[in-house]
């Protein structure tokens, strides 16, 4: 699976008192949801371009909306990270559908992450990110087709 992509998109660093806090902005909702990534793991490892995309993982998040599937998408990288020493550098969403399922509409998110264990000879340690929260999280289209949202990491 090839792991490239033409980003248009940014991160934002945002002053925030006890937590970290970011804004992506990007063209579409999966470009915003890759960059919602990166910047995560860029906060745990802050030289992203040392970590190598050897070990690659599917992922499929569902959400009751846009946020609560950004969030959970988030939320299963962390547990990714967590669980298996694992750092990532690139990320694939390949599609973002709204589904109904008994009775109700859900978001789901089919992705994948690659990235390699945390070697702390090569990779340059960060912070340690102990959860996503939905502190101050805003997910909008602008005005001029853009998707935005804020982010804050529980340090």
């Amino acid at each position: 699976m090839v792991l490239t992509s033409s980003y248009s998109a940014r991160i934002i660093d945002v002053d925030h008192t006890a937590d970290v806090m970011y804004i992506v902005e990007a063209r579409n909702l999966e470009e915003l949801f890759e960059y919602a990534a990166i910047g995560m793991f860029r906060y745990i490892t802050p030289d992203l371009s040392r970590v190598s995309p050897v070990v690659g993982v599917s992922i499929s998040s569902r959400g009751f909306d846009l946020e609560n599937l950004l969030y959970r998408w988030l939320e299963d990288l962390l547990i990714l990270h967590d669980l298996r020493g694992l750092v990532f550098s690139r990320f694939l969403v390949s599609g973002i559908y709204r589904v109904e399922e008994k009775g109700e509409q859900v978001y789901i998110l089919k992705g994948y992450a690659a990235g390699e264990r945390f070697d702390p000879r090569r990779h340059v340690p960060g912070i340690v990110v102990k959860a996503v929260t939905y502190s101050q999280m805003s997910l909008e289209k602008t005005q001029d087709g853009m998707w935005k949202v804020s982010i804050v990491l529980d340090i």
